[in-house]
């Protein structure tokens, strides 16, 4: 697919844009104030595949260690702050690598030209995020909640930092409604050539906000937009980072982590597909190598699903027959399994490193 031509930012050393890699990411819920809390919870983020990290600077108590947490992490830092130009000034001196700041909400001309001065000096750009339920009275006065009002907000956003000679800036324009959040992207994509953070706002719970968020990011992703990408769910972080990258894995734009191939349950299934599956999908987590693993459960598909994967098993009666690499190489009793799957992927990670 033709991904759209944008601006290319540096976020700590990792490119956004310019035909970059999509890049994940995700925020932390701890308080960041909890420095130990934190770190470990960007540590399990980072281990998932997280590329880039934001953290709520609520006061300057929250600002005042964001250098402790970033000494101890090792992906970018972006500061996410609101309304107070003081918050952003403490943060870029702590040494974060972006801010998510949106300069119409942090005051007069003159606060919102020191933070530009001071990220200016540090090479750090800036997220404008606009999200439909802090739009301003005015632009919902006279749009309502449409696409084109998410559209002037960032526009209005924009031309504040441009005035200022600053263009080091990525946009996010999201909302809870998918076909909003798809229209947004597309009407700003015809107008500016910014890089794009991607999302689909309070999307909700796992089930619902991993659907919303697939069908909305699949659409803008598969339409060529979108340069960074955050999945919103209310649920753990890491949880964020694995449908993202499965979304892009599923739209051929980026591999990471095991492939599981694995079959609905149907009357011809005589294994115990769904408790193995499961097992396997638990025990694999950890593994960052692309690598497609099959597990089925019956001899229509699964022979040829098998066989097509790098690992897999096609399960009968009691048993099931592993391949590797399309190569029949035994059979295995269904209690061993999950054991003997677990291993091949092991053995196949540690070829794949030597």
């Amino acid at each position: 697919m033709n991904r759209r031509k944008t601006r290319q930012i540096n976020v700590g050393g990792v490119k956004i844009g310019g035909g970059a890699p999509i890049v994940v990411q995700s925020m932390t819920n701890t308080d960041t104030r909890d420095i130990e809390a934190t770190v470990s919870q960007i540590k399990k983020l980072a281990d998932a595949g997280c590329e880039i990290v934001r953290v709520a600077v609520l006061n300057r108590d929250a600002a005042g260690v964001l250098n402790k947490i970033k000494e101890r992490i090792s992906i970018p830092l972006v500061a996410d702050i609101h309304f107070d130009y003081r918050l952003a000034l403490k943060a870029i001196d702590k040494g974060v690598d972006g801010l998510r700041i949106n300069p119409g909400n942090i005051g007069d001309r003159w606060k919102v030209e020191e933070v530009v001065r001071a990220v200016k000096e540090r090479g750090i750009p800036i997220r404008i995020g606009v999200n439909s339920g802090s739009l301003k009275k005015e632009i919902l006065k006279e749009y309502g909640h449409t696409p084109e009002a998410l559209v002037k907000s960032a526009e209005e956003e924009i031309r504040i930092l441009e005035d200022m000679d600053f263009r080091e800036i990525k946009v996010s324009l999201k909302s809870s409604d998918v076909l909003t959040t798809v229209s947004a992207y597309r009407l700003f994509s015809k107008r500016f050539d910014y890089p794009l953070h991607i999302g689909i706002s309070e999307a909700g719970p796992i089930i619902p906000g991993t659907v919303k968020s697939a069908i909305g990011l699949g659409i803008l992703l598969y339409g060529g937009i979108g340069d960074t990408i955050r999945v919103s769910l209310t649920d753990d972080p890491v949880e964020e980072v694995r449908v993202a990258y499965e979304i892009l894995k599923a739209l051929g734009l980026r591999e990471h982590g095991v492939n599981i191939i694995s079959c609905p349950t149907c009357g011809r299934c005589e294994i115990d597909i769904i408790g193995l599956t499961k097992e396997v999908e638990r025990r694999l987590q950890g593994k960052t190598k692309p690598i497609d693993v099959a597990v089925m459960g019956c001899i229509v598909n699964g022979p040829g699903e098998a066989k097509a994967a790098d690992i897999g098993i096609a399960g009968g009666k009691g048993l099931g027959i592993l391949f590797r690499k399309g190569e029949v190489v035994k059979k295995v009793r269904e209690k061993d399994l999950a054991d003997i799957l677990v291993k091949e992927v092991e053995d196949l990670c540690d070829s794949q490193n030597s």
